[in-house]
């Protein structure tokens, strides 16, 4: 808090979407002064319902718009706006350029012209494509093989490259499967849909031998604030981090703790077989399960497993949606 009692203006742009609206009611409770920054492309207005009466929020398209004036004052940028929907980039990988990359660069052209040095940003698992080493560190080569995957290391390369040259602080989270209350994608938002349209056959993309990390938002969010970049790295300095739960778990065994959740039973499984050797999608990662021993050195742990991500989400969603 600063010495003259007033709050610190902190930016979440992507702040009305999952992850994000999570990030803003934390922030808020943390007593900052929350700026929003969203178009509601992939954001609903509903997620902030907890928090609008305390938060300033715009509705800016930051491809297109300026929003220099709203960067003014702030002490520290959470870029969480982007595209999250890993298989339209097989169709419009221009899509991911823009929204992902594009977006990047002009946070923090923006950040360069109004004085704020420090951003956080979330990333993903996929940048490491099929890892050879499992669990995943840091270190792991960074080979891609989606037009997602490889639109986050762009914006990853770019945020280190105005770190080192303007002087910035940069904290990128590689983030395994985040689920959770107001997921409004991915897999388990899938399955619950589907079951709710047809209980008695669950289709399943791929060959169901998928083995994935799935991490609920609280322990995202907890990751997110256990440090800030000042106390993460030096000026100048980007620093990667990858966050995650402790296991991972087939998609057979989440496809049964979402009917579990739902309380469906002798529900027939249906695989599609998938594509490029059982993969549920060209671009998807069969198996990904991170090292976080680095963010555990930092003092935090995950509280979920997977499968218990996996039934609450799954119990979330049969009920709200």
């Amino acid at each position: 808090m600063p010495e003259n009692g007033a709050k610190r203006r902190v930016i979440v742009t992507g702040g009305a979407g999952f992850i994000g609206s999570h990030l803003v009611d934390r922030l808020v409770k943390r007593d900052e002064h929350v700026v929003v920054l969203d178009n509601f492309s992939s954001g609903e207005l509903e997620f902030l319902y907890e928090s609008i009466e305390q938060i300033t929020l715009i509705d800016v398209d930051l491809l297109k718009d300026d929003f220099d004036e709203h960067l003014k004052g702030a002490k520290i940028v959470y870029h969480l706006a982007a595209n999250p929907e890993v298989q339209l980039g097989i169709t419009k990988p221009e899509v991911m350029q823009e929204q992902n990359v594009d977006v990047t660069e002009r946070v923090l052209e923006a950040m360069k012209r109004t004085g704020c040095d420090r951003i956080v940003f979330t990333s993903t698992s996929t940048v490491y494509g099929d890892a050879e080493k499992i669990p995943t560190p840091e270190s792991a080569p960074l080979e891609p093989i989606s037009a997602y995957g490889s639109s986050k290391l762009d914006a990853e390369k770019i945020i280190e490259k105005y770190c080192k040259e303007e002087g910035f602080r940069g904290v990128s989270y590689r983030f395994a499967n985040c689920v959770g209350p107001r997921s409004n994608h991915g897999v388990t938002y899938d399955f619950v849909h589907k079951l709710k349209d047809q209980p008695e056959v669950l289709e399943i993309l791929g060959d169901g031998t998928q083995h994935k990390s799935y991490f609920h938002v609280e322990d995202c969010i907890s990751a997110v604030l256990a440090k800030n970049p000042g106390e993460l790295c030096e000026k100048g300095d980007f620093v990667a981090l990858n966050v995650g739960s402790k296991d991972a778990i087939d998609v057979v065994t989440l496809a049964d703790e979402v009917c579990k959740a739902m309380k469906l039973k002798d529900v027939g499984y249906k695989f599609t077989g998938g594509v490029d050797g059982g993969r549920g999608w060209k671009g998807d990662v069969k198996k990904m399960r991170l090292d976080i021993k680095a963010m555990k050195s930092h003092g935090w742990s995950p509280n979920y497993t997977s499968r218990k991500a996996i039934l609450e989400t799954a119990k979330w969603l049969d009920d709200n949606y």
